[in-house]
């Protein structure tokens, strides 16, 4: 069996990747948290997974690197920093990084991305997502996957695109741009939805999660994966075989 070690074993995600793992065919090999050491975890395991904080994902991935341990990162609110150490670790190690583990969603974006690149410029793109009240970022790491794959679709990026910070007297919408907005509230696990709309007619995907067990199921299946492939950076995509 493929052993799994977990960053951030002591959160709700970790704790369910804990939990349904053995049933997918891994065991875990024991987890890491703010006081532990991630060189001693990055040692024992066939690959790791990652849902801690921005903050520890430089420790997190000098230690897989060190050890030549694939890793899975499903940590969410990251920088253009921290994608660059991304990019340096998948030079020398397996790295997956998503903003959803989901197995659904990573279908979802793919659509969206077939969508945008299919329906033109005559159609205006909305992706709503709403989280529990204790989620930290916005928007969420689910919300900007979509939007890249939205922006990829009619040919931009989601840095020139996207319009967060609506309010006031905005003025009439601005053509080609990616709107996306935030909701927080109670215990809402995590609902997505992106609307294509243009005059007269509205196409709406949406993906809900009502469940965390979803995410580390993914994650599983993820690690799993990537364990035995070669150095260099992947998504969710790999995994799907799309």
């Amino acid at each position: 069996m493929t052993s799994i070690g977990i960053f951030g074993s002591m959160g709700r995600m970790g704790q369910a990747i804990a939990a349904v793992a053995p049933s997918l065919g891994g065991q875990i090999a024991g987890g890491a948290d703010i006081s532990d050491n991630p060189a001693d975890l990055a040692r024992k395991a066939d690959v790791l997974v990652d849902f801690s904080a921005p903050a520890a994902l430089e420790a997190h991935l000098g230690a897989a690197r060190a050890a030549w341990t694939p890793i899975v990162i499903g940590t969410t609110g990251l920088n253009a920093h921290h994608h660059a150490l991304i990019d340096a670790a998948a030079a020398e190690i397996p790295v997956l990084q998503t903003g959803n583990t989901s197995l659904g969603v990573g279908l979802l974006a793919r659509l969206v991305r077939e969508a945008a690149a299919r329906l033109g410029p005559d159609w205006d793109i909305e992706i709503v997502e709403m989280h529990h009240r204790n989620k930290a970022d916005a928007p969420s790491g689910t919300a900007l996957m979509l939007g890249n794959a939205a922006a990829h679709g009619i040919g931009t990026t989601l840095a020139e695109a996207g319009v967060t910070d609506r309010a006031g007297l905005t003025g009439p919408r601005a053509d080609g741009t990616i709107g996306m907005a935030s909701l927080r509230g109670g215990s809402v696990v995590g609902d997505h939805s992106v609307i294509f709309a243009t005059a007269g007619e509205r196409i709406e995907l949406t993906h809900r999660a009502d469940d965390r067990a979803i995410f580390a199921r993914g994650a599983v299946q993820a690690a799993l994966w990537l364990k035995g492939q070669q150095p260099g950076r992947y998504t969710m995509d790999e995994v799907l075989g799309i």
